[in-house]
């Protein structure tokens, strides 16, 4: 059985800057952006607010989303964001 995939979409504090990414354990990398473990982008920008996320039926499914969701334009993503999370607020204590 193929392991499920996440695809999700952080910010900052101010919802200025969004970072797409994938994984197999969301609550596990969300926590990791949160304690700034990841070097790179995130950690650079603080971005670390859980405000989007999908599930995919296997990793395959869920790298193939993430960069669909990487190639659309802020306004698509931001349209993704309100349908699941109208207020931005923190998804991380709901998953």
């Amino acid at each position: 059985m193929n392991k499920q995939g996440y695809i999700y979409i952080i910010t900052n504090q101010n919802n200025s800057v969004l970072y797409t990414g994938v994984t197999s354990n969301l609550k596990q990398r969300i926590y990791q952006h949160k304690q700034g473990e990841i070097p790179g982008f995130s950690q650079k920008y603080k971005v670390n607010k859980l405000v989007y996320y999908e599930v995919a039926d296997d990793m395959y499914n869920a790298i193939t989303r993430e960069k669909q969701i990487k190639k659309g334009s802020r306004t698509f993503k931001i349209k993704l964001i309100v349908s699941m999370d109208p207020e931005w607020s923190n998804l991380y204590n709901k998953i």
